[in-house]
C-alpha cells in the first residue's frame, strides 16, 4: 500500500513525525512525504524535521506568500502531478490548513482514497478560513479519523453517518502521541528565561490582519507581562503586522519577552516550565492540557470545546479589559488534569490498521 501523505505546516510536521514513525515498522506500507511548503521560514519548518527526525520529504513544492486562492490552485496543480506520478492508494491529511485542502481536492478529482487526520472539528465560525478547509476536507474524506467524541457527534450532526462511503473513527489525538513520546526527550533550551512565566503565540488571520485586534492584543500581553513575564515566540507573519504598525514593535511593548519561531522540542521545554498559556492556537490549546498547565485563549470560539466546557480552558474576546480579566483568571484556576480527554497515545497505530483494512 502506498500513502502519499501532504504536510506543510508547524502542527502537521508534528503528527506526521508519529505517523511516519509508526509506518516505517510496516513493510506493508510506503509512504511518499509532500511538503507544499506553506510554512517557508526555516525554523517553522526545516528545524522540525531536524528535531522530530522526520524523514525529508521525498518533494518540497515551495509553495508560500500567496492568497489562499492562489496558493490553494498552485498546491492543487503540483500534488496533482505528483499523484499522477506516484500512483498512491491513499492520499492523508491533517487537520485545516490550505495544504489539507489542496490534497483533499486532488484526491477527490482523481478519485484517490482519501484519510483526514483530525475530522469533525468545528468552531462554527466560517469567517474562519480554516473552518471552511475542515468542512469540505471531511466531506470528500473516505476515513474520517476523530480525536474526540464531539468531533464524532459534529459529523453525525451533519449527516455524515449516512454516507456509505465514510467510516467514522475515533483514534483519540495523535497530538497526545508526539507530547508522550518528545516529553521523554533531554531538551538543552540554551535561552534564559525568566522562572515563571507565560507561554504566548499569536498567528491567526483573524487577529494579526485586523490592525486593531492586533494592537489591543499587544497592548494586553504587554500589561500582563508586567507583572507575570509573557514570552512569545514571535511567527514571522505576525512579526511583520506588527511591523506595518510600530517600526520600533520591540520598544512599544518592552515587557513582553519576544523570541524567534522556536523548534518543537523547544515548546515542550516551555510547555513544561510556564505558568500557563496564552493563544490564538488551535494545535497548542491542547499542548497545554497535555502539560496541564490552564489555557487562556484569544479566540470567540474554539473547536476544542471539550477543553472550555471542562475548565481547563478559557475563552476571551479581543478587548483589552476582558483579556486582562480572563488572564488574572486563568492563574488563579484550580482544576485537575485528570480526565482522558484524546486518547491514551496509540493515535498512529488505529489509524495504520483502519488504513490497511479498509475495503
Amino acid at each position: 500500500m502506498k500513502i502519499i501523505t501532504i504536510i506543510g505546516a508547524r502542527p502537521q510536521f508534528i503528527k506526521a513525525a508519529v505517523l511516519s514513525r509508526a509506518i516505517e515498522k510496516d513493510e506493508d506500507i510506503e509512504e511518499v512525504l509532500v511538503h507544499t511548503g506553506q510554512h517557508y521560514d526555516a525554523n517553522m519548518s526545516e528545524v522540525f524535521f531536524d528535531d522530530m527526525q522526520i524523514p525529508k520529504p521525498k518533494y518540497n513544492l515551495h509553495i508560500q506568500s500567496k492568497f489562499h486562492g492562489e496558493m490553494t490552485g498552485l498546491m492543487m496543480m503540483e500534488i496533482e502531478k505528483l499523484a499522477l506520478q506516484e500512483k498512491p492508494d491513499w492520499i492523508l491529511i491533517y487537520g485545516d490548513t490550505n495544504s489539507t485542502l489542496a490534497g483533499a481536492l486532488v484526491a477527490s478529482k482523481l478519485h484517490i482514497k482519501l484519510a483526514h487526520v483530525e475530522s469533525g472539528l468545528r468552531s462554527f465560525n466560517t469567517d474562519m478560513p480554516e473552518e471552511i478547509n475542515r468542512i469540505i476536507s471531511d466531506r470528500l474524506s473516505n476515513i474520517l479519523f476523530c480525536p474526540t467524541d464531539n468531533a464524532i457527534e459534529n459529523l453525525k450532526t451533519e449527516g455524515f453517518d449516512n454516507f456509505k462511503d465514510k467510516r467514522i473513527v475515533k483514534t483519540g489525538d495523535i497530538m497526545l502521541d508526539a507530547s508522550l513520546f518528545y516529553a521523554q526527550k533531554e531538551i538543552d533550551f540554551g535561552k534564559d528565561l525568566p522562572s515563571s512565566f507565560a507561554l504566548c503565540t499569536v498567528h491567526r488571520a483573524e487577529n494579526t490582519d485586523n490592525p486593531q485586534k492586533l494592537k489591543t492584543i499587544f497592548e494586553s500581553l504587554n500589561k500582563i507581562s508586567e507583572k507575570t513575564p509573557v514570552v512569545l515566540p514571535l511567527h514571522p507573519r505576525t512579526k511583520s503586522k506588527l511591523q506595518e504598525l510600530y517600526a520600533n514593535y520591540e520598544d512599544v511593548f518592552s515587557s513582553i519577552i519576544f523570541t524567534q519561531p522556536l523548534g518543537y522540542l523547544e515548546m515542550i521545554w516551555c510547555l513544561q516550565n510556564c505558568k500557563f498559556v496564552i493563544t490564538d492556537s488551535g494545535g497548542l490549546q491542547k499542548e497545554a492540557y497535555f502539560f496541564k498547565k490552564p489555557c487562556l485563549t484569544l479566540r470567540d470560539q474554539t473547536e476544542w470545546v471539550e477543553l472550555v466546557e471542562n475548565g481547563y480552558n478559557l475563552l476571551s474576546k479581543i478587548g483589552t479589559d476582558e483579556i486582562l480579566e480572563k488572564a488574572e483568571k486563568i492563574q488563579k484556576l484550580d482544576v485537575s488534569f485528570d480526565k482522558e480527554l484524546y486518547g491514551n497515545g496509540n493515535t498512529a497505530e488505529l489509524i495504520i490498521k483502519e488504513l490497511k483494512n479498509y475495503k
